[in-house]
């Protein structure tokens, strides 16, 4: 279906392909990675014949239709519904040319084909897919002017899925969906009847929606069966022998120098000192294996721990103006919390995150937040308030004032900034790197509380797993508002569903909500969430075990509520687990280092012995605390689950 050979391309003097090949077999469902810059959106357009190589080609079969989504759905007075409808081009010609003609055997060519293409279910189609991405059957027939540029962007991407192109080329869709929206399109796309190639940094979408993936890496294209987690264990074995293959080399050339260096001058050797010098020049030296280069994130701690809950809402509404959004918000946030705010967009999860973070008054109701809490609240139109001419270290510098040069850079490198980009004025950051300027402003204080609302935007793989990582490693409470599952169920342990007008306790897994959502989306019924705050809203996943917990509502709250507050003990001795884990892992790879110099032991015999020492007794320790983690985990995960 899709070949490309010796592809080389060159912007603005960079290259970002250089003699890369590559070859889809027809039907794959195909995941396009690397990191941002490489030049995957580039590609794209190499493809559709937007942009030409400097040399090589691409060659795809006569006659197929390439489809991909078109920047934003027109803001006109037609319903999301005509224009999707007038994506399927030939449908709406012969609709046309049908209402027109005339002649007996044209009119019945065009029924004959109209049949063909299945037209007359056309509009039902096109429905489920709008109502898949988020529109109800009131918001098809609005016109297109009714929605934002972010709703157009999803009537742009149901037009190109209705139209059903042989090429399906889709560039971070989930950009602008919701969870919801992206567990949908993960369902739709695996079942896609045709070629599917996706540029994208969902790690679950890669699992879920795509077969094989491609890899754009030094300036070459590199293919793998299999979903994203097959592609990264493959990748690391290779690096593995790649730069064990490297060492082995390293070794052989110094030990072929070493005797050509020693015995070049002898008259009895120099045949031999020759010979292994053109074996030398001939050795063609292997690279060193390229991974990640995504530079760590991490949020200072909160100073102490305050009094819990840290915010407790009774009987709260919010909204704008006379519109109530959300009520009856009966809700305690803890100190150790990483909730995860589920619901549609538009249900109110931005509004619910503006409330607690103070950027919202309440309509009614009571708030009370414990003294000195500080909250921290990163949304990405933030991008906005940035000061387009300072750079980074400008920003931070306005927080510091009165602290040395060294020290202002030291704490923009915390953020995740590379040396090379703290100067560089906000306008010319990437997407990526002004998320992470944002990130580090509004953590700048430590705060209590940190609020983030799709944070993943314009982050690549690697940026979302350190962003993960600084989350786990976060030392106060996190409300997590994304479309990114790998990451709300790598960081989340309360998960909160946002819908109808209310916030409730959702105490199924990630995999039980896709399930609800997806069964939703079929027409099947699905049980409405209950109004209670802690109240076990969603309907069960059926299976033959399953059966109906009779008890009232406000028996299973005070349950919930109460082997909540048993798991908090044991989840703070996880947590120094394992930052106790981390510490001694940190301590042993600086030993290691130093060990590793050949030079050590006869330079400092004495300390190097010390070393040595200190190394076996912390990979003891080490052993003795990971057994403490695997039990304590375990306890806790059977005393999530009540008997």
């Amino acid at each position: 279906m899709l070949q490309i050979t010796d592809l080389t391309f060159r912007i603005a003097g960079r290259t970002l392909l250089e003699r890369a090949s590559v070859t889809l077999p027809s039907g794959a469902k195909t995941g396009f990675v690397g990191r941002n810059g490489t030049g995957k959106s580039t590609l794209f357009r190499l493809i559709t014949g937007d942009a030409s190589p400097e040399s090589g080609e691409i060659r795809v079969p006569k006659g197929i239709r390439i489809g991909q989504v078109a920047q934003e759905a027109p803001g006109t007075e037609e319903t999301l519904l005509e224009v999707v409808l007038a994506a399927d081009k030939e449908r709406a010609s012969l609709m046309a040319e049908a209402e027109t003609a005339s002649d007996p055997h044209r009119i019945a060519e065009i029924h004959m084909r109209l049949a063909d293409i299945d037209a007359h279910s056309a509009e039902a189609r096109a429905g489920r897919i709008l109502s898949g991405l988020g529109f109800d059957t009131e918001a098809q027939n609005r016109p297109c002017s009714a929605f934002s540029g972010g709703w157009r962007m999803r009537v742009a991407l149901a037009a190109v899925l209705f139209s059903e192109p042989d090429l399906l080329l889709l560039d971070e869709p989930t950009n602008y969906l919701d969870l919801e929206g992206t567990m949908w399109l993960e369902n739709y796309v695996a079942r896609y009847p045709h070629q599917v190639v996706l540029i994208s940094h969902d790690r679950d979408l890669l699992n879920k929606a795509v077969d094989s993936i491609v890899h754009l890496d030094q300036l070459k294209l590199t293919f793998y069966r299999g979903g994203f987690d097959s592609f990264d264990r493959q990748r690391r074995e290779a690096m593995m022998l790649q730069e064990k293959s490297r060492e082995k080399q390293e070794a052989q050339r110094k030990h072929m120098q070493a005797f050509v260096d020693r015995f070049r001058a002898k008259a009895s050797k120099a045949r031999q000192a020759q010979s292994r010098l053109k074996m030398l020049e001939r050795m063609e030296p292997i690279a060193a294996a390229a991974g990640s280069d995504a530079m760590p994130i991490s949020f200072p701690d909160p100073d102490g721990r305050l009094a819990p809950p840290i915010i407790r809402l009774d009987d709260v509404a919010v909204g704008y103006g006379d519109r109530t959004v959300l009520s009856k918000l009966s809700l305690n946030i803890d100190n150790d919390d990483r909730i995860a705010l589920l619901g549609s967009n538009g249900n109110g999860k931005s509004t619910f995150a503006k409330l607690i973070a103070g950027r919202l008054e309440r309509a009614s109701g009571g708030i009370v937040t414990a003294s000195k809490l500080k909250v921290a609240f990163f949304a990405q139109h933030q991008m906005d308030d940035l000061v387009p001419a300072d750079s980074p270290v400008a920003h931070v510098r306005k927080l510091m004032p009165d602290a040395p040069e060294a020290k202002v850079r030291a704490r923009v490198a915390r953020f995740g900034l590379p040396t090379s980009r703290m100067d560089t004025p906000a306008k010319d950051l990437s997407g990526g790197e002004k998320a992470r300027l944002l990130l580090g402003l509004a953590t700048f204080e430590g705060p209590h509380l940190l609020i983030l609302d799709e944070p993943t935007n314009h982050l690549d793989i690697d940026s979302r797993e350190a962003l993960m990582q600084a989350i786990n490693a976060f030392d106060g409470a996190v409300i997590l508002i994304s479309h990114d599952r790998h990451l709300v169920e790598a960081c989340a342990d309360r998960l909160w569903l946002v819908a109808d007008g209310r916030v409730t306790a959702f105490e199924g897994d990630m995999e039980d909500y896709r399930k609800l959502i997806l069964k939703r989306d079929r027409g099947e019924k699905a049980e409405k969430p209950a109004h209670g705050a802690t109240a076990a809203v969603a309907e069960p996943v059926a299976t033959p075990a399953t059966v109906e917990d009779p008890r009232p509502a406000q028996e299973k709250r005070r349950e919930a509520a109460e082997r909540r507050a048993r798991l908090a003990p044991l989840r703070k001795e996880v947590q120094a687990a394992e930052k106790e884990m981390a510490r001694i892992t940190e301590k042993i790879g600086r030993l290691d280092a130093a060990l590793a110099d050949p030079n050590f032991f006869a330079k400092d015999p004495e300390r190097a012995t010390k070393f040595a020492k200190e190394r076996a007794h912390l990979e003891k320790k080490l052993v003795r605390t990971e057994e403490q983690w695997l039990e304590l985990s375990a306890e806790l995960e059977g005393t999530k689950t009540p008997g």
